[in-house]
């Protein structure tokens, strides 16, 4: 079988879990044409650790990290199984780094609230694995290629994060409004990621004031390194929801 495409999803708010509006229509369009995977792993970044860990819980819960939004989203479950088996073999089989596995953590939002559009009915196995905190930018791509064998069983790899997000800088009265620098760094990581300049991104703090500004804390950005870490250099590099909102980046990647 032909392998599943490599994503990179550019989340934004939690409020993209209810309702419908163009980036969610966009992560349900990017599903279409697929098999249906064994698995999802997701690398959201919501979770960080010291250290890295895989959910490994029959059961993941819902968490809801985030507050000051409506009850509605703080109702909204995303009910699907875990895989404790595919969990032990990852971590197993693990050699960069040792891979923990952990049953307390669940799905954050950045897992549940892209899913809940690419495959609603909740209906296939999710692991979310946790970014280490207190890794470099570079180690991280390194550590990424240890999981592309996981593209030849059948697992979908959904990294998700925002190529460009500063909150402090957010005009929450205009979010239409994009400032030059966002929309300059946005730009400046879509060129060198078409390139696979995984050395340039990986070292963002030298792109630029507008990187810098885009890039304040990494863990929003790191888990686009992990997707194109996976890509082959020979699969197709396409992007959709290629918008920005204010200060945050909803622009998202399909490799493959």
């Amino acid at each position: 079988m032909d392998r599943l495409p490599v994503f990179f999803v550019g989340h934004g708010s939690p409020m993209n879990a209810i309702g419908e509006n163009e980036f969610t229509r966009g992560w349900a369009e990017s599903m279409k044409g697929l098999p249906d995977p064994d698995a999802v792993l997701c690398i959201s970044a919501h979770w960080v650790t010291r250290g890295t860990r895989i959910t490994a819980m029959e059961s993941p819960k819902t968490i809801h990290d985030f507050y000051g939004f409506p009850q509605e989203l703080f109702d909204v479950q995303y009910p699907a199984p875990g895989y404790p088996e595919l969990a032990g073999s990852i971590s197993k089989s693990a050699s960069f780094q040792p891979i923990e596995q952990d049953y307390e953590w669940g799905l954050d939002h950045g897992t549940w609230s892209v899913l809940r559009h690419m495959i609603p009915k909740a209906n296939i196995p999710v692991l979310q694995l946790s970014l280490d905190g207190t890794k470099p930018a570079t180690w991280h791509y390194e550590f990424a290629k240890e999981l592309s064998r996981l593209r030849q069983r059948r697992v979908l790899i959904v990294a998700s994060g925002d190529l460009v997000h500063n909150l402090r800088l957010y005009d929450w009265r205009n979010e239409e409004k994009v400032p030059d620098w966002a929309q300059e760094a946005n730009e400046t990581f879509k060129s060198l990621i078409l390139k696979r300049d995984a050395k340039a991104l990986s070292d963002y703090e030298n792109l630029g004031a507008s990187a810098r500004l885009a890039v304040p804390t990494p863990e929003h950005y790191v888990p686009m390194l992990y997707s194109l870490a996976l890509a082959s250099d020979d699969e197709e590099i396409s992007f959709y929801n290629d918008k920005i909102q204010s200060s945050v980046s909803m622009t998202s990647i399909k490799f493959g």
